[in-house]
């Protein structure tokens, strides 16, 4: 092989092992986020939290990544990725660092909010770098392998974290978490770099287009209702996060290691989710993915109702695929929807339209667990969490049938 035929092929290699660094500090960076599900029973236990302020954990760092999710949109488009990584990784890093010396769980709810502004970094950092580094038709793949590491990590957190956790305590564990994400993020800002930079010239027309577009959002109504039902999906699977721990623990009595078991399963079913529903939708429905978030909260709904009817002994065998299918349904709906957000509207305003959907989207991480937990407490059973949950799906479903009415008018 000569020269030039070498220097070709270290070029175009050079794209994946860019998306190498990325998916890297994804799934550290759900390592470290996405922690606060398996851990909660201990943190809930160090603290003496009731259910309900356990559910304010994953809260607070889905209300930073609300906040961060427009300011890091237009910061993207100013500072390189490789600095953005590092800047993200240090701030979940140390906002996570110091929880772990911290017993008041005012000052836990803050550190985590101020993590969470790292963790919503993370999206607009990483898919820059993928719209740089890959041509179109590469692109979606790239994006896939990419949003497959944010489950990943999550599945590696329970799978990890909460076994160290229950030998050495979950600040033990959560230190070792965040210096870990910290050392990636100087890698990555070390390994990492990108092709072109946008032209500077065109920034700040860029951003006033992006904002006024932003604003637009807001009267297309089948966006907005779709929005507002991808609040209760989004609700619904930082429920199943949160929660499915402490209910296989407290009340279907299995050890810690079973129980953080099931989150593993479950997060590794959205994972295949995420990519499965994708391509049900565009070989079996040609492409029609209201019907698919019809199809996934229909199935979430009546998979919730059957785990809120299960007795106290229920075996763990017969907990797996019921978990299997809750994980491949509610934490695998992510990428439809956001196909669906992109689809309703002309291309040019697909930036504006995911923005926005995520943002309002984002309410139901912020609202839904704390809620549950609430339920909960004042009821003293998990059942009735769990048939909540039900009946968000089946709100769900009435906002998807009038956006699916509202579109056919549209197009008549």
């Amino acid at each position: 092989m000569d020269k030039t035929s070498l220097v070709n092929n270290r070029d175009s290699m050079e794209p994946w092992r860019m998306l190498g660094w990325l998916f890297a500090t994804q799934v550290l960076v759900a390592f470290v986020g996405r922690s606060l599900a398996p851990l909660g029973v201990l943190i809930g236990e160090d603290l003496s939290l009731s259910k309900a302020q356990i559910g304010m954990l994953p809260a607070a760092l889905f209300f930073g990544q609300m906040v961060a999710s427009i300011p890091a949109g237009l910061l993207a488009d100013r500072v390189e990725s490789r600095k953005l990584l590092l800047m993200l990784s240090f701030c979940l890093g140390l906002g996570f660092l110091l929880t772990t010396v911290s017993f008041s769980f005012v000052f836990v709810l803050i550190l985590i909010a101020v993590g969470g502004l790292g963790y919503g970094t993370m999206h607009p950092a990483s898919n820059k770098g993928i719209l740089y580094w890959f041509e179109a038709r590469k692109r979606g793949t790239a994006m896939g392998i990419k949003q497959m590491g944010v489950t990943f990590g999550s599945a590696l957190s329970a799978l990890l974290l909460l076994p160290i956790a229950s030998l050495w305590g979950w600040r033990a564990a959560l230190i070792g978490a965040a210096i870990l994400l910290m050392l990636v993020g100087l890698l990555a800002f070390r390994f990492y770099h990108e092709p072109v930079m946008r032209d500077e010239e065109n920034q700040s027309g860029d951003r006033i287009h992006f904002l006024s577009s932003l604003l637009k959002m807001f009267k297309h109504k089948p966006l907005l209702l779709v929005s507002i039902g991808a609040t209760g999906l989004n609700g619904s699977q930082m429920m199943l996060n949160t929660y499915l721990v402490l209910f296989a623990y407290q009340k279907l009595n299995y050890s810690l290691f079973l129980s953080g078991i099931l989150l593993v399963i479950s997060e590794v079913s959205g994972s295949f989710g995420r990519v499965g529903w994708g391509i049900i939708s565009d070989r079996l429905f040609n492409g029609r993915r209201i019907i698919i978030l019809m199809i996934i909260a229909t199935i979430t709904g009546c998979v919730s109702f059957a785990v809120a009817m299960l007795p106290a002994h229920t075996p763990f065998w017969a907990m797996v695929p019921v978990t299997i299918i809750f994980g491949f349904c509610v934490s695998g709906f992510n990428g439809i929807w956001m196909n669906v957000a992109t689809e309703l509207v002309p291309r040019e305003q697909a930036g504006a339209a995911s923005g926005f959907s995520i943002m309002l989207g984002s309410w139901g991480t912020v609202i839904g667990p704390p809620l549950f937990g609430f339920i909960v407490d004042k009821t003293g059973d998990f059942s009735f969490g769990w048939l909540f949950l039900s009946f968000i799906m089946v709100v769900v479903m009435v906002l998807l049938i009038s956006t699916s009415m509202l579109l056919k008018k549209i197009r008549k």
